[in-house]
This record gives structure tokens, C-alpha cells and sequence, in this order.
């Protein structure tokens, strides 16, 4: 009897209670998060992040103005790892957009531009576990050292779709469009359009 009457309270208050209102009540509680979290990192702009952040080495991240980050998002720029010591950069420019679920991993460094768009659940790493040598390969994975290839740079106006990776060592140009479920491990010209596994061009517009 009680659980009918919890349920029908529940559906009660869903209905006497406007979506705009529940919106409103999201912001606010989006804001508080992000004034919350504003000082865990190295530069922080007028910039918004949903609750649920994973992150590490804040001192090591810089946010840009009107930078949108959504829910579950993880940001860690790791400086130490198995007696190693790393110097992690993350820059992340203005008016950029994150969506949910997205993961951003640095030892080395990853500068995103100015109005870029990520989709969702898009990682974006410049590291390995160890390198894909014998004395590495004898070692359990969370064992090996962690390894970078070299930086990642993804320049202004660049759109990436949902599930996209994109690994170390890669630079995205300017105006491009990476295609959702895409595997990037190479180098992107501007104004192109890449897919695939791993991916490959598929157009590329005037410059």
C-alpha cells in the first residue's frame, strides 16, 4: 500500500512541478558545482561543468570562457605514475562544448582550440600503457609503464563525433569533422572530413 502511495505521490509532484522549473533548478545546481571546482584548477573562465567530474591534476588544466563540460566527464593530466614523473599539460580554449561521458588523459600534453564540439563518450589521450616493445609486453598492462608518442592538437572549429578516439601523437586541423565511432592515429588536414577504424579521409573541402 505504501509503495502505491509513494508512486502516485512521486507522479504528482512530476506533474505540479513545469519542466522549466526542474531546468532552472539544473543551472543552478550546475553553477554551484563549478564555482565548487573553479580553484582545483591551474586557470579556470567563465566556463560551466556538470555534476559527476572526474579529476585529476587540475593544476595541470586550463579552462577557457563559455566552456560547456557535461555529466561524468573525466579530466586527468597524471604527473606521476610507477616512480615516473610526468609534466601534463591540458588547455582547453574558449567557447568549447564537451558532452557527457567524454575522457581526456594526459602524461605529455592536449590543446583543444577555440569553438570546438565534442559529441559524447569521446576519449581523447596522448598516453599508453607502455610501449609495444618485449620488456613492455612481458608486464600486465596496469603494470607497464605509461607512454606517450607525442602531443595531441585539435585547432579551432573542429567537430568531433559521438565515441571517437583520438590517440597520441595527432593533430586535428582547423574545420574538421571527425565522424562518430572514428579511431584517429594519424594526423587530420584542415578542412577534412575522416571516419573509420582506423580513420581515413573522406573529403576535404577548399581551404
Amino acid at each position: 500500500m505504501f509503495k502505491i502511495f509513494l508512486k502516485q505521490l512521486i507522479i504528482f509532484l512530476f506533474r505540479a512541478v513545469p519542466y522549466s522549473t526542474v531546468m532552472k533548478y539544473d543551472l543552478f545546481k550546475t553553477k554551484i558545482y563549478s564555482l565548487w571546482l573553479a580553484s582545483e584548477f591551474k586557470s579556470f573562465g567563465r566556463s560551466s561543468i556538470s555534476p559527476g567530474l572526474i579529476l585529476k591534476g587540475g593544476k595541470y588544466i586550463t579552462i577557457g570562457d563559455n566552456v560547456g563540460i557535461g555529466y561524468r566527464v573525466t579530466l586527468t593530466a597524471w604527473d606521476f605514475q610507477l616512480g615516473e614523473t610526468f609534466y601534463p599539460e591540458i588547455t582547453i580554449g574558449n567557447n568549447v562544448s564537451i558532452g557527457d561521458d567524454c575522457h581526456i588523459t594526459a602524461i605529455n600534453r592536449i590543446q583543444i582550440g577555440n569553438n570546438v564540439l565534442f559529441g559524447k563518450k569521446i576519449t581523447v589521450t596522448d598516453n599508453n600503457h607502455g610501449e609495444t616493445i618485449a620488456d613492455h609486453l612481458r608486464l600486465s598492462p596496469s603494470k607497464r609503464p605509461l607512454y606517450s608518442k607525442g602531443e595531441v592538437i585539435i585547432e579551432d572549429r573542429v567537430w568531433i563525433g559521438d565515441k571517437a578516439t583520438i590517440l597520441a601523437g595527432v593533430k586535428i586541423g582547423e574545420n574538421s569533422i571527425v565522424g562518430a565511432n572514428a579511431l584517429v592515429t594519424k594526423d587530420v588536414p584542415p578542412n577534412s572530413v575522416v571516419g573509420g577504424v582506423p580513420a581515413r579521409l573522406i573529403k576535404k573541402s577548399l581551404d
